[in-house]
């Protein structure tokens, strides 16, 4: 695998991730709805003729004169007037020379792994669900493990289209609609996030409509999903025909992420709501983020001290549905790979490797040495 991508994988309606509760998920991302600080209506306006000549500047009398006093208040007028950029920026595919200084500025991040038994040799890495352009060209020591290995291993490979298709049908048997007051909420921040009208309502599932919010929010912190470690190492795999293998179950992945009672379902969504109507849902994000990039294993390994997401008993059985409970199953698929002869390169996400039954604890336990390489 190239230690220096020439380009980041195809543009493409890019899966979402779930990043406050640490786990990955499929689903179509809804696209913006128009650019920052524009409006249809103003843009509609302006084409037509009637517009464009009332626009047109009438004659000053030869005996009038602007002072500077006058052109101050025209100028405080007009930056008054003037449309206020507040949807959150989506990524844009990078030039060449942002792309080049980007590969100048390389550098590890991450939590790494070398994993080690009876000769055998892979490696353990901790993702992240959305990011950076920086982020998407590995370091030294990240790019050196990928060469290293001779197969890919993520929780779910977004480039595989039979993940795609049963991502999509799961969500369709899972269809729930929301109760008037929640729709009329989510429609809210519909509109608050630039997202075409009715967008979300395309979503099959309230709590997923809640993750995508939380993802486009995440956009205002310079995050995004389209630059998620799962996106980049799955193109970068697939382009020079490196085999990508998914680690779960799009039914396993579904039935951590989503309640069974329509009513636990409906409250989750309202929480998630209110986290991102209180401002919490972005602090908590970029902290997150920040972790992550210094590899600071501590900080996320308290991650529940300072989520705003295990306030209570039902939001803690949801964490641990969606970490604990999910690792002993990896270790079993991580092992099973190693032991039969491959090198691989897993990643998942960096929440997994914290608690008490954190990946690399359960590895250790199955007699694997481990080595922290960042």
């Amino acid at each position: 695998m190239p230690q220096r991508p020439s380009s980041l994988p195809p543009s493409r309606r890019l899966p979402l991730a779930l990043l406050l509760c640490g786990a990955l998920f499929l689903q179509q991302q809804p696209a913006a709805a128009a650019p920052s600080g524009t409006n249809s209506k103003t843009a509609k306006n302006s084409k037509s003729p009637k517009s464009a000549q009332q626009a047109k500047p009438a004659k000053p009398k030869a005996t009038s004169k602007v002072t500077p006093k006058a052109k101050a208040g025209q100028a405080r007028k007009q930056a008054l007037a003037a449309p206020i950029e507040t949807c959150p920026p989506a990524a844009k595919p990078p030039s060449p020379e942002a792309l080049q200084a980007a590969q100048a500025r390389a550098s590890d991040r991450g939590l790494l792994w070398r994993l080690s038994k009876d000769g055998r040799q892979a490696y353990l890495y901790g993702s992240i669900h959305v990011g950076k352009l920086d982020w998407a060209i590995p370091g030294p020591k990240l790019a050196a493990a990928l060469q290293d290995s001779d197969m890919l291993a993520l929780e779910l490979d977004p480039a595989d289209p039979a993940v795609q298709q049963q991502m999509s049908a799961g969500l369709s048997l899972r269809r729930l609609e929301p109760d008037a007051p929640l729709r009329q909420r989510l429609d809210r921040h519909e509109a608050k996030a630039c997202l075409p009208k009715g967008s979300l309502a395309t979503i099959p599932h309230p709590l997923m409509q809640a993750f995508t919010l939380t993802l486009v929010e995440a956009r205002r912190e310079g995050l995004d999903p389209a630059y998620a470690q799962e996106q980049v190492l799955s193109g970068m795999a697939h382009s020079v025909q490196r085999p990508v293998v998914s680690l779960e179950t799009v039914e396993l992945q579904l039935d951590a992420l989503l309640p069974r009672e329509p009513a636990e379902a409906m409250e989750a969504t309202s929480e998630l709501l209110d986290l991102l109507e209180q401002g919490k849902a972005r602090p908590v994000l970029k902290r997150l983020a920040e972790a992550w990039e210094r590899s600071d294993l501590d900080t996320l390994a308290n991650y529940e001290q300072w989520c705003e997401c295990a306030r209570n008993a039902a939001e803690r059985a949801q964490l641990q549905r969606l970490n604990d409970a999910r690792n002993p199953h990896l270790a079993e698929r991580i092992d099973a790979l190693i032991q039969a002869g491959h090198r691989p390169f897993a990643a998942v996400g960096a929440l997994h490797m914290t608690g008490p039954q954190a990946l690399p604890r359960l590895l250790e336990q199955r007699g694997y040495q481990l080595e922290r390489l960042q």
